[in-house]
């Protein structure tokens, strides 16, 4: 993969990372649009290391006093305390995507080549989720804020991210829609979103980085795809908090339902191969 090609994928890893339309889908089928192949789930997992950067720089003042509030709660054995709670959380809320992440390692070796990752299962999870997203705008109450969540929120959210292990599925729109599900508000879901998704993204990214430093990937093709996912990533967090606190989340639905349908519709016609 040359340098050209790691800025790109890491300008469509950052820029789909966060928004609910999933990067793995389009990381997988816009590279494999374009005639440069799959760049497989190693090289997708380590330059989501970029987005994980770019959560720390945009979320450091909440962190660290997420951080320093928990660990002076369970000093005090203080564990109503919410910043130990909200913490826990997020702890119990990466259990399940970590859990099933080794279960498909074990079972699946070969997961680059399963026919989940297939650009018709892609369309056909980007066509699911848009549903759910859908239906989840419709009954979605929107009432609790950031300072009301829930450590079983974190539990709950946690489940749905698991589904992100299918490609298609993406992390971000499964626990957007879990939370309007429990009645969060939009901004409120996508926040504890971002932050649920450092331990998990930051874990994939660490257990694939062997395979891509083994493999035909440059060094400074990686760094280069890294920073360009950093950079672009922190600016569609900005972007999204700032529209989700005006607007729905319908944009996003209708994006992710006309790009399952796209993609169905050029594999019937011949123009993209589903593999």
């Amino acid at each position: 993969m040359n340098i050209f090609q790691s800025f790109f994928l890491g300008f469509v890893q950052g820029i789909t990372e966060f928004l609910p339309i999933s990067s793995t889908a389009h990381l997988k089928v816009i590279p494999v649009a374009l005639g440069w192949g799959d760049p497989g789930v190693a090289f997708t997992a380590v330059i989501q290391l970029g987005s994980v950067a770019a959560v720390i720089w945009y979320f450091w003042g909440d962190l660290a006093r997420l951080f320093k509030g928990a660990v002076k709660a369970l000093a005090h054995k203080d564990y109503n305390n919410y910043d130990f709670r909200l913490g826990l959380g997020i702890v119990l809320g990466t259990v399940p995507i970590v859990f099933f992440g080794i279960l498909i390692k074990i079972l699946v070796p070969d997961y680059d080549n399963s026919p989940v990752r297939s650009v018709g299962a892609i369309a056909f999870s980007s066509i699911v989720m848009s549903i759910l997203l859908g239906i989840a705008e419709f009954v979605g109450k929107r009432q609790r804020d950031f300072e009301q969540l829930k450590m079983q929120d974190g539990l709950f959210m946690g489940l749905a991210q698991a589904l992100s292990l299918i490609p298609g599925v993406s992390r971000s729109g499964s626990t957007l829609t879990a939370g309007l599900f429990v009645g969060l508000q939009r901004a409120t879901a996508a926040r504890f979103s971002f932050l649920l998704g450092i331990p998990a993204i930051t874990l994939a990214g660490l257990v694939e980085l062997k395979d891509v430093l083994a493999g035909d990937t440059g060094i400074v093709s990686l760094v280069v795809g890294l920073i360009s996912s950093a950079v672009f990533s922190y600016l569609a967090i900005a972007g999204l908090l700032r529209f989700l606190k005006t607007h729905s989340s319908w944009v996003f639905i209708w994006y992710r339902l006309i790009f399952g349908v796209v993609i169905l519709a050029a594999i019937g016609a011949g123009v993209l191969n589903n593999s």
